[in-house]
């Protein structure tokens, strides 16, 4: 009889440290869990992922093939306690940063993960360098965990997709032809636009290509359960021999930019000094108009006081000059 109590007090007691004791867990900060009950996920009622906003970057077509279920997400904290039939997935939500040519299938490709090889629209290969910053969407764990079997390498798969296909039909901004001088003269920017060159292109919209592959990745939280917070390009690095090639291309067009700026600044000079002489020689013909208009209104009003007004004006006239004169010539009539 003792022996059968032994059996079943050791058969208790391995069944509370084996599913109980160790069916109490907690989940860490940076963390959140679901849980599943006979290998089905917990769920929020017959809720979707195509109810939540992260859904509206999806194509029509996508939705109906990422319709994810919304589950249950277990929140920082416990203890929480689970049964020997359910099982509780943890998942870190902290923000992780990988480089954009890392292969997560083939660690060594791409250079060991360093240079992402693509082709412009000249049929130039060039290497690109940079860094993506993502995490695990908390709206859509059903997809991280279940939807795919590997979602980062989906990401990966994904973001490079976009990327190749975004560099091999860039075409910069066209620069808008009012972009000129008052003269009408070309400004540097239009005059050493490198029409044609597009790794010239790429590099100085660098920008743009940021933020386009943002707008095209908003769409990896709905389809695999993770975000793509940000995306930085930061080097574009054709092959040697196209790099001195374009070192010259942008040599001779920062001297053609220049020389342009300086024939418009001595374009600009010029005119400044023009105008101004005009201005100078307008004043002084207007210095000179005004005594010879004084007078003639002085003469006028004379010549409407009387008849003898104005000979008495020339004849004070006269005496004046002939008192400020040394010498006087007159003319005698002859006989």
């Amino acid at each position: 009889m003792s022996i059968a109590l032994g059996v079943v007090v050791g058969f208790v007691a391995w069944f509370l440290v084996r599913y109980l004791v160790s069916g109490i867990y907690t989940v860490n900060q940076d963390e959140r869990a679901v849980k599943t009950r006979f290998g089905r996920a917990e769920r929020v009622g017959n809720a979707t992922v195509l109810q939540d906003p992260i859904s509206d970057y999806l194509r029509p077509e996508e939705k109906n093939r990422y319709a994810f279920p919304q589950v249950r997400v277990i929140p920082p904290g416990g203890p929480y306690l689970k049964w020997p039939w359910e099982r509780v997935y943890k998942v870190s939500i902290a923000t992780r940063t990988l480089n954009m040519a890392y292969d997560p299938e083939t660690p060594e490709a791409n250079q060991g993960g360093t240079l992402l090889e693509a082709v412009t629209k000249d049929q130039l290969n060039t290497g690109l360098t940079g860094q993506i910053r993502y995490r695990v969407s908390e709206k859509n764990l059903y997809a991280y965990l279940f939807g795919v079997k590997r979602p980062i390498v989906h990401v990966m798969g994904y973001f490079t997709s976009v990327l190749r296909e975004r560099i091999a039909n860039f075409e910069a901004p066209k620069v808008p032809a009012v972009a000129t001088t008052e003269g009408g003269i070309p400004t540097p920017e239009i005059a050493t636009a490198s029409i044609g060159v597009s790794i010239n292109d790429l590099r100085k919209n660098l920008r743009d290509i940021n933020d386009h592959m943002d707008r095209e990745c908003k769409s990896s939280e709905a389809r695999y359960g993770i975000t793509l917070d940000a995306s930085l390009i930061t080097g574009i690095d054709p092959p040697g021999e196209v790099e001195s090639a374009l070192a010259a291309i942008n040599t001779a067009y920062n001297q053609v930019s220049s020389d342009i700026s300086l024939a418009q600044a001595a374009a600009d000079q010029k005119m400044v000094q023009s105008r101004t002489a005009v201005e100078i020689e307008t004043l002084k013909a207007q210095a000179e108009v005004e005594p010879l208009t004084a007078m003639a209104e002085q003469l006028r009003h004379l010549k409407q006081s009387g008849p003898d007004a104005l000979p008495a004006y020339v004849r004070n006239v006269r005496l004046k000059l002939f008192g400020e004169s040394k010498r006087a010539v007159l003319e005698v009539p002859r006989d």
